[in-house]
């Protein structure tokens, strides 16, 4: 979901200039022959900015050493946005973007429409976006939807791999209906400490994880740094540059951010808000040894962090 126009001031408080030295942890992204950062960088963030500040954020990307890159045709401008970077840098990088399409024919025109707005002719992977619901499920898993229309994009090497991701409580168990169903390289889901604090949503993701291990599937996260849901109530907004309301302090993101990481089979997709990067790169690039349950803990009081999912009609933002 776009959030509003960031500022194009933004870079004037001096996060790209002063860089610091990492050295990002790497993993081979499931069984797609790429070995990613394991930090992986959320073009939402493009969506609404400038290309004069997209163009200076790739270049902390690049600087930084991520590697692999997560966009879809629904994030506002993003895919445009990387056209001009990539033009130089598609070597660089494994690319990924999404469809939120579930019949075939719209997801091969999205697709199209997505290697013509980045100017590529390949796309690494192409995500089936927030496959959650019963009948969306339904729709793209039939005859004629859109995995069948994506496997045949990259039987014709427009695409080399399928993943599949998605929002809320019930998208653990839906992934496992999906990997039964279909071959994805991927699956994307959120993950942190509040969300797996729910005995029910962790005991599906236990089983995702599982199964992916044994069959090498990469996992990806997101909403590491999820503070909750704006207090508004409203996605949004001033001010508002990602649809939850996210951590500030860097000592409880660190930590956030040390929770996924230490668990080795996750990558962690970054904020849609771009003030955070520096303070997630810097985070991951340091020691991963997992904070205490402890420490999280007093972060959920101190912070005041609430879960993001907690009803079935949130699932679906």
């Amino acid at each position: 979901m776009l959030m509003s126009s960031q500022s194009d001031k933004f870079w004037a408080g001096g996060y790209v200039r002063n860089m610091f030295e990492t050295t990002l942890p790497t993993a081979p992204f499931g069984s797609t022959g790429h070995r990613s950062t394991r930090v992986i960088f959320g073009a939402a963030a493009l969506g609404g900015m400038s290309q004069e500040r997209a163009d200076a954020t790739l270049a902390s990307v690049a600087a930084w050493g991520i590697n692999h890159i997560d966009t879809a045709a629904s994030y506002g401008e993003s895919e445009d946005r990387l056209k001009p970077w990539l033009a130089n840098h598609r070597a660089d990088v494994f690319l990924a973007t999404k469809t939120g399409r579930r019949s075939g024919a719209g997801a091969r025109e999205e697709l199209e429409k997505s290697l013509e707005r980045m100017g590529v002719d390949h796309i690494d992977m192409v995500q089936i976006h927030n496959l959650v619901e019963d009948d969306e499920w339904e729709r793209a898993h039939a005859p004629g939807g859109a995995v069948e229309a994506l496997a045949a994009a990259r039987d014709e090497g427009l695409i080399s791999h399928v993943g599949v991701t998605g929002h809320g409580l019930r998208i653990a168990g839906m992934h496992l209906r999906s990997l039964q169903a279909f071959d994805f390289a991927s699956v994307l889901l959120p993950i942190n400490f509040i969300l797996l604090d729910n005995p029910a949503y962790r005991v599906d993701v236990e089983a995702l994880l599982a199964l992916c291990s044994e069959r090498g599937i990469a996992v990806q996260t997101i909403k590491a740094i999820a503070r909750g849901r704006w207090a508004d109530g409203a996605v949004s907004g001033p001010g508002k540059f990602s649809w939850y309301d996210p951590l500030t302090d860097p000592e409880p993101i660190d930590r956030a951010v040390r929770y996924v990481l230490s668990n080795e089979q996750f990558f962690l997709n970054t904020t849609s808000d771009a003030r955070k990067l520096p303070v997630i790169v810097e985070a991951a690039s340091g020691n991963l040894t997992a904070p205490t349950s402890d420490e999280m803990r007093a972060d959920i009081e101190a912070e005041g962090i609430t879960p993001l999912f907690d009803a079935e009609e949130l699932d679906r933002i």
